[in-house]
């Protein structure tokens, strides 16, 4: 059966197999799976925003993700801060 004959405008649909608006921006359907780093998650979870942009507003969003993900990483490396009692003379 083809898209038009199921009712489905213009032929288009979403990975998880709903009708979407063939003249709009239509969700790629990537999974993101949850790493355990609550910051890094939120970065990730950030890309959805992406799926409802025009393809020309994809790039701040990847540019503020990847800055995200960036601090990350850089905090990852910075040296640990002393505790209240290893500053003792």
């Amino acid at each position: 059966m083809s898209d038009e004959a199921a009712g489905i405008p213009g032929g288009a649909v979403a990975a998880a197999g709903q009708a979407v608006d063939a003249a709009g921006p239509a969700p790629l359907g990537v999974v993101r799976t949850p790493t355990g780093h609550a910051g890094v998650d939120a970065h990730l979870a950030r890309l959805a925003d992406a799926d409802h942009l025009e393809a020309d507003g994809h790039l701040e969003v990847y540019e503020d993700v990847h800055r995200g993900l960036r601090d990350a990483l850089d905090a990852l490396d910075a040296p640990p801060l002393p505790g209240p009692y290893e500053n003792r003379s």
